[in-house]
């Protein structure tokens, strides 16, 4: 799986750096966590990462693929196909049931969709949500809700997931249960996965922990 490699990047917002000639590298099917204060540029650099946002200096790639500069098209084939999404909120859209929720990332995809659905089903019988297929994001209780996105994120394959606060509105007990399963499923997947977070228990559960500092990432130990 693709490597993720950032050098000297630089994002200026409100005239100030953010990130300020970050670098970091990341081996393919390997995890890191980044934990720092609110508004250090932690989001920051996954919008950058995952195409959302355009950096102001620096490089970022995930294997061949050149993110900094990415655009339109490229930049849409870019996050259907090699990111996954897990945001703090889950983000499921209320009049579509759990598994056409899961289809989703097939709409931008036109290589995956032929065997989406029965990619879907097995995902949501990963998460241990097979029995909610046909349920409403109303009907589900947090935890549920973000185990579908959870496997949202993983339906066309990405090499990596850019995680969020991913168990930030959950309590211990099912932040604890969805760490396990992006543990779990990304290895299952070979993705990698980068996580923002402000818990200091599931950071130490990555393989590697950065601190933000100034812009910049500083190894935080375990």
């Amino acid at each position: 799986m693709p490597d993720l490699s950032i050098d000297g990047l630089r994002r200026i917002l409100g005239g100030k750096a953010v990130l300020d000639g970050l670098g970091l590298a990341l081996p393919g099917q390997a995890s890191a966590a980044v934990v720092g204060p609110s508004g250090s540029g932690k989001s920051t650099l996954l919008n950058l990462i995952g195409a959302l946002d355009t950096a102001d200096g620096g490089s970022i790639r995930l294997g061949e693929t050149t993110v900094t500069g990415l655009s339109g098209e490229a930049a849409e084939r870019y996050r259907a196909t090699s990111v996954g999404f897990v945001f703090q909120e889950h983000h499921l859209l209320k009049h579509l049931t759990a598994l056409e929720n899961v289809l989703l990332p097939s709409l931008a995809a036109a290589a995956q969709r032929a065997t989406a659905r029965d990619r879907a089903t097995q995902l949501l019988a990963e998460v241990d949500l097979a029995d909610k297929a046909s349920s409403y994001p109303s009907t589900l209780s947090g935890g549920e809700r973000q185990r579908v996105a959870v496997a949202r994120a993983l339906l066309n394959g990405p090499s990596l997931l850019l995680c969020d606060e991913p168990t930030g509105n959950l309590d211990r007990d099912t932040g604890d249960r969805v760490m396990d399963l992006l543990l779990r499923t990304a290895a299952g997947c070979d993705a990698s996965i980068l996580l923002v977070t402000h818990n200091m228990e599931h950071a130490r559960r990555a393989d590697r922990v950065y601190e933000m500092r100034g812009g910049r990432l500083a190894d935080a130990g375990k």
